[in-house]
């Protein structure tokens, strides 16, 4: 079975779970909130996943439902703060200057999987990085991050020297840090609205992890890739769920979904998922006719490497100033990547 094969089969498999789950009674029923198009693997995997985790430790007496198009991604933890939504995702690069200590994981030269460093992700959350309580008036339920970003263009885009003066599709965080460093001007668009910005020539490229390709078309309006190992950047990502949702479950409830969802089970899966999801989009990029791959050289490498440690110690400063051991920090979530 081919790679498009096993997606659209998952895409399918996903809108069914998502649609069954409320068919039968369960006591308690959460509203996600999700902004990703229908069949993305947010919405197509991540979703029903969660709601599988939420099922199985709760047996059956929570389920959750899934609603598209309730705001934008930036007002997402605003929406379920307000308890217009019980659970959503949310992107921490959408809003800048609310989130510094999840810029930790952002930063380039990681090696490892999505896997490995959502697990480390949520470790050093919760031996450091938690003491910011930037995620304060929601519950925070998990942590991930996509895998590693590369340059999606029109154009070629063959040495790093050629990124300089492209208007570039960057989120905010070290994705937009990484992207002044070279010389890249910078467009603010959320990921549902990267197409018709590549389609409508408003942008040269996008920075996005592998799984756009497939997830949000760029095969279709980028059809070349500027590939660098461990990417320019990680984007950081947290699943949350309104306080009040949370406290009016019955205690023993709470307690299941502590023990065998929330946090590190969860964390990993998300990342699990997204490790999968990359893989879908290279392929389709591998198979699609006019599309490329073009690895970053030795030369540049040699050039990103200069780049990424003095980005490194700008936000390893921004964590310093927020009161976290930004060193011991940095340290955890290397050797925890390493051990995962």
């Amino acid at each position: 079975m081919t790679n498009f094969t096993k997606f659209a089969s998952i895409v399918a498999g996903a809108t069914m779970a998502l649609t069954s789950t409320v068919a039968f009674a369960a006591d308690y029923t959460l509203t996600i909130s999700s902004w990703a198009p229908p069949t993305h693997g947010i919405n197509a995997r991540m979703w029903p996943t969660f709601v599988e985790m939420v099922e199985e430790a709760t047996d059956g007496q929570v389920t959750a439902e899934l609603k598209m198009g309730l705001a934008p991604p930036p007002a997402q933890m605003d929406l379920i703060q307000d308890g217009a939504a019980d659970v959503s995702i949310i992107f921490h690069g959408y809003q800048p200057g609310r989130f510094v200590a999840t810029k930790l994981i952002e930063l380039p030269g990681y090696e490892g999987s999505a896997e490995a460093a959502s697990v480390a992700y949520w470790r050093t959350h919760e031996a450091h990085l938690a003491a910011a309580n930037e995620h304060r008036g929601v519950k925070l339920i998990a942590l991930h991050t996509h895998g590693p970003a590369q340059l999606h263009s029109s154009t070629p885009v063959t040495e790093m020297s050629e990124i300089a003066g492209l208007k570039v599709r960057i989120p905010g965080g070290v994705g937009g840090d990484v992207g002044a460093a070279l010389g890249a001007t910078g467009i603010q668009v959320p990921a549902p609205k990267v197409y018709e910005t590549l389609a409508s020539n408003a942008a040269d490229g996008v920075v996005m992890p592998m799984e756009s390709r497939r997830g949000f078309k760029l095969t279709e309006v980028a059809q070349n890739v500027y590939e660098l190992p461990g990417g320019l950047y990680r984007g950081s990502f947290a699943f949350i769920m309104n306080e009040d949702t949370f406290a009016d479950l019955p205690e023993d409830l709470q307690q299941k979904l502590e023990d065998e969802v929330f946090g590190e089970p969860l964390s990993r899966a998300l990342g699990a998922i997204w490790d999968e999801i990359d893989t879908v989009g290279r392929e389709a990029t591998l198979t699609t006719e006019g599309n490329a791959i073009n690895a970053a050289s030795e030369a540049d490498l040699a050039q990103f490497a200069d780049i990424t440690t003095a980005v490194t110690a700008s936000v390893l400063e921004e964590l310093s100033a927020a009161g976290i051991d930004a060193a011991a920090a940095h340290e955890m979530v290397k050797s925890e990547m390493a051990a995962n």
